[in-house]
């Protein structure tokens, strides 16, 4: 079976802040956009009891595990397919809210996108999303290039498609392009974590290739620095409780005209 990151566990304190700006009722059909291994749609499902819940993501093996874990819940009301949320034909105005937890910033044509998920949402429907504020905002990126790199890069490059959502006037611009009303844009800031220890912090940032990326043009004594400017700063931030950095992200809500 193939491992995938535990983001439910990284995103943890941000998942109480999308759940209650979601504010999913009994009868409602939620679309979870980037849904991952479904924690946020299972969530959903359990909320929407005379209603519904479908999660899509592009990831193959944490759809397979939501599905697993959906099953093993007893959860009847929840689906997911492995899908695009781009182009994916979704049935037309079937949907009361859409949902995402950083699963939104990755689309290579934003306002295209949004205008397909537009169209799965009925009008007056809510679409609520976390994405992440601005590279130099994150210590969580911030930290780990700052170490790898001996302080010579201390940032990711604004242009990172994980930060394309980054600034708030171009968001609501997007938005209000794809058919969206009433957006709202709210700071939000949380620790997230990546591991009980520093050699699970380690671990997880190899699975999520932050580490050799930067490193991969150093020689073997330049790694080998690297590596253990990694292993201090992973150290330093073990809590006794894992190992957390400071972030911060936008809550962004908005309705389908």
């Amino acid at each position: 079976m193939t491992e995938v990151f535990d983001y439910d566990a990284e995103l943890s304190r941000y998942h109480a802040r999308l759940r209650a700006a979601a504010a999913v009722r009994t009868a409602d059909r939620v679309l979870d956009i980037g849904c991952g291994t479904g924690q946020t749609t299972r969530e959903a499902a359990r909320a929407a009891t005379a209603g519904s819940a479908l999660g899509v993501d592009l990831s193959g093996p944490m759809v397979d595990r939501a599905r697993r874990l959906s099953e093993g819940e007893g959860l009847r009301n929840v689906t997911f397919e492995r899908a695009d949320a781009q182009v994916h034909p979704f049935a037309p105005g079937d949907f009361t809210v859409g949902l995402s937890r950083f699963g939104t910033m990755f689309f290579s044509d934003p306002v295209v996108a949004f205008t397909n998920i537009g169209r799965a949402l009925r009008p007056g429907a809510r679409l609520v999303q976390l994405v992440w504020q601005a590279h130099d905002r994150q210590e969580w990126s911030g930290a780990v290039r700052q170490a790898l790199t001996g302080g010579r890069m201390a940032q990711a490059g604004p242009g990172h498609a994980a930060f394309s959502l980054a600034d708030p006037t171009v968001t609501a611009g997007t938005l209000t392009a794809a058919g969206f009303t009433a957006v709202e844009i709210t700071e939000v800031r949380e620790p997230v974590y990546y591991g009980p220890d520093a050699a699970s912090a380690r671990d997880a940032l190899f699975e999520l290739r932050m580490v050799q990326d930067v490193v991969a043009g150093l020689d073997a004594e330049e790694t080998a620095r690297a590596l253990d400017r990694l292993q201090a700063m992973l150290d330093a931030h073990d809590t006794g409780d894992g190992v957390w950095f400071d972030s911060a992200a936008w809550l962004v809500t908005a309705r389908r005209r």
